[in-house]
């Protein structure tokens, strides 16, 4: 088993501040990760795949979970603080499919902190695009999902404030540890 606690998780719903945080953070020097998932439904969008959570989510989950496979693998070695846009731990049950054995294989082999930084759904700004396609009922009932998933994977919720993005990142900085 390989547990990295310097490996620090955002997740939540769709449309709640994850990316914006991430990116923040980023540019103001901490290592971070961008979210596989919608890496890969722009890639199969553009090479006209089926691998799309809406086309075939059981080919979008297979394809996002070796991707996040390769990421965390790839960043093994790394000692320095690094926050990650969803986890192994989001494709569990993703969008109601079957985990595969790989998938949770690779979830009990790899481990992030144990503290995993949840954001809620927050309507003001929320908001749908061509890879969210999630309408505001489904992103709150992802913030209900995402916490039962982490439970059963033995991770601990911790749910950021509805604040701005500068004291979400003192937020996050501060127990990132």
């Amino acid at each position: 088993m390989l547990h990295k606690p310097n490996f620090f998780v955002f997740t939540g719903g769709p449309g709640v501040g994850k990316t914006t945080l991430l990116r923040r953070l980023g540019a103001s020097g901490e290592l971070v990760v961008e979210e596989n998932a919608r890496a890969v439904i722009r890639e199969q969008i553009e090479t006209g795949g089926r691998g799309t959570p809406w086309m075939d989510n059981d080919l979008f989950v297979e394809l996002t979970a070796a991707r996040d496979v390769e990421t965390f693998d790839r960043l093994a070695s790394e000692t320095r603080r690094v926050f990650f846009d969803r986890g192994l731990m989001d494709m569990r049950g993703c969008n109601g499919a079957q985990p595969a054995a790989a998938l949770l294989e690779a979830i009990r082999t790899r481990r992030y902190n144990r503290r995993v930084f949840v954001f809620p759904p927050w309507r003001e700004i929320y908001h749908m695009d061509a890879e969210r396609r999630q309408d505001w009922t489904e992103a709150e009932a992802t913030f209900e999902r995402v916490l039962t998933n982490l439970a059963d994977c033995a991770y601990e919720p911790v749910i950021l404030p509805k604040v701005d993005v500068e004291t979400r990142a003192a937020f996050v900085l501060e127990r990132a540890v």
